[in-house]
This record gives C-alpha cells, sequence and structure tokens, in this order.
C-alpha cells in the first residue's frame, strides 16, 4: 500500500520552525533561539561537517491541559535532510505502532512505540525507533503541545471546517465552518477516539490548523514579531542539538525545506493482551527504512528486528485480512537484533 503524504504535527511544527529559522537567521542574529533548551555537549557531528542527517522529532502530551509530567509522545516523525539533493524527508510513526522498547533490561521489552518517551525521553526513544527502522537517528527535537496553543494564538487564530462534531477536554466544535483561539484549536487537534478514522484523523485536522500558521507566519505584520514567538515557544521545546547545531542548520540547511517529502507509515490494528496496537508489516518497515537511508546517502538494508521476527511468527495475521489477533507469546530474549546501521 502506497503512504498517504500526510503532514502530521510535528512534521508541520518542524516546517514553521524552519520558517520562523530563516527570518531569525537573516534578520536576528539568532537571539531568539536562546531560549530554546539545547545540549550543551554535540551527540553527532554530522551537522558540523555539512553532511545529511537524521533527526526523531517528538510531539509530547505535556504542556497542554496544566499538564508538568513527562507525558506521552504524542506524534513521532523521522526526518532526514541532504543538503546535497536539497531535499527533506519526513515518515510518521503511529503512535500505537508495536515496537520494542531499546532499555537496558536483558529481558526484550514490546509494547507501543509512544512508551518510549515515558520510559526514557528522547534518548529511548531515539533508540527504539532507530532499531524499528534500522537506520541511524543522530538527533532529537521535542515539542509539547503547549506550543500549538501559543501559535495559534500569536496569529490571531485559525479557520477550520469539519465534517463531523469534534470534542475534547470541554471544548466542542460542531459540524461546519468556525474560527478557533489557540485552547480551542489545541482541543480540535487532539480528537483522536471519537473520529472514524482515529490517528489518521487527527493528523489531518493537525495538518488543516498548522498549514494556516505557516501561511500566515509568512505574512510582513507577524515577520518582526518573530523574536516574540520564539520567546513563547522556547519554554516548549528541547533539543539535543546544540545552540551552534541550530546555527548551521538554519544557515547550511535551510534550502532543503523547499523540497519537503512526506510519508506516513500505515498500519494494521491488532489486539495484543486486551489493548489495540497497530502493526507495520515488513515491506512497510523495510520500505520506510529504504527510503530514509537513502536521503542520508546510506545503502539499503534488510530489517532484522524484533518487529521483522515477529511477523514472520504472525503469517496467519498477515494472510487473513480479517483478523486483528497478532501473537507475541512466541517472543524469545534470544533473537537477533541487528544493531549497526
Amino acid at each position: 500500500m502506497k503512504a498517504k503524504k500526510v503532514i502530521g504535527y510535528v512534521a508541520t511544527m518542524v516546517l514553521v520552525l524552519s520558517v520562523i529559522g530563516v527570518l531569525v537567521f537573516k534578520f536576528y542574529e539568532y537571539k531568539a533561539f536562546k531560549t530554546i533548551k539545547t545540549s550543551t555537549s554535540s551527540v553527532s557531528n554530522k551537522i558540523n561537517q555539512q553532511k545529511p542527517f537524521s533527526v526523531l522529532l517528538l510531539g509530547v502530551d505535556t504542556g497542554s491541559d496544566g499538564r508538568i509530567d513527562r507525558g506521552l509522545s504524542d506524534s513521532m516523525m523521522v526526518a532526514t535532510l541532504n543538503p546535497r539533493t536539497k531535499q527533506t524527508l519526513l515518515y510518521s510513526v503511529p503512535r500505537d505502532s508495536l515496537a520494542e522498547i531499546k532499555t537496558n533490561h536483558a529481558k526484550k521489552d514490546v509494547q507501543k512505540v509512544n512508551a518510549a518517551y515515558e520510559i526514557g525521553k528522547a534518548p529511548v526513544a531515539k533508540k527504539t525507533v532507530s532499531a524499528f527502522l534500522g537506520m541511524p537517528l543522530d538527533y532529537s527535537v521535542t515539542i509539547d503541545m503547549g506550543a500549538l496553543k501559543e501559535l495559534v494564538d500569536f496569529v490571531g487564530g485559525v479557520t477550520v471546517k469539519t465534517d463531523i462534531v469534534v470534542s475534547f477536554d470541554g471544548q466542542t466544535i460542531p459540524k461546519g465552518t468556525h474560527h478557533l483561539n489557540g485552547e480551542k484549536a489545541l482541543a480540535y487537534t487532539r480528537m483522536r477516539y471519537q473520529d472514524p478514522r482515529g490517528d489518521y484523523g487527527r493528523q489531518l485536522r493537525q495538518q488543516e490548523v498548522l498549514m494556516q500558521i505557516v501561511h500566515k507566519l509568512q505574512s510582513p505584520q507577524y515577520m518582526f514579531r518573530i523574536p516574540t514567538l520564539m520567546n513563547k515557544l522556547g519554554s516548549h521545546i528541547s533539543t539535543d542539538l546544540t545552540t551552534q547545531q541550530i546555527e548551521k542548520l538554519i544557515s547550511h540547511y535551510h534550502q532543503c525545506t523547499k523540497h519537503v517529502v512526506t510519508k506516513q507509515l500505515v498500519g494494521r490494528e491488532a489486539w495484543i493482551n486486551g489493548s489495540s496496537y497497530q502493526v507495520i508489516d515488513t515491506a512497510n518497515l523495510q520500505s520506510a527504512s529504504d527510503q530514509l537511508r537513502k536521503n542520508l546517502g546510506l545503502t539499503s538494508k534488510k530489517l532484522h528486528n524484533t518487529e521483522t521476527k515477529l511477523n514472520e511468527l504472525n503469517t496467519d495475521f498477515f494472510s487473513n485480512l480479517n483478523s486483528t489477533t497478532y501473537n507475541t507469546a512466541g517472543l524469545d530474549t534470544t533473537y537477533y537484533t541487528d544493531n549497526t546501521y
């Protein structure tokens, strides 16, 4: 199945930050970036060497509804940027994907991929998604949901058109066309279970809101207020990039935003131990891995990880499209996982 080219929450956030970044680089000499929580030491030298690099983008559900705990990674996306081809490839990963959480425990821990952030924040999420897709992950950027509210209010609200009633966190948006402030827009982009399309439908609503933000931010009336926006957003963004690497990213990679390809892993629903998961078949995992590696200048490598081994044990699940039973009982801690990317 061809992946749907849908720009998810985190992907569009990165495009927003790229627009902001170029403006800051051009007019304000990076001063507005000082509020972002950056790393004091480099985890990779790819950006310093102006090489293709990858980054895990995490949209977490902290920063809204008064939450201050760690939260889950509500949205996950892998981005690869190649300054030679001037291309960015963005691949969204369903939050409920079945994956092995890469901790230091001897026994394999297989659960929903978004649990990785709750268990070990960005470092464990990076290791988990890296093994899941069979590719290196150089950096990570975490953005909490409070950033969306700030963005919408900054541009004076957004106008949406919905063909379903959206109700979440005490806010209800009826069918039709509505102009939303930040609080209502946050609710509009967070409802998932009541949408017949589930998480994929939520991503479409997130796209609708955030593409309006991207468009509005290009207006001259907002251009000279960018430092104010960045000061507000800074507390909602953390990364293992250093300040110097962000500056290099803006100056040497901003051309990559002119050719952006967005894709989405699409799985099948499976019920495991009473919970609903998305299981990604091996062909889709391999295709995503191949494309992401290619944009990094790497050759293809056959996936051989816990996920592909489990898929091999569940041929009945994939041969019967009506089946929702996926068995993890055959998982063996001695299964070989290739971690050399």
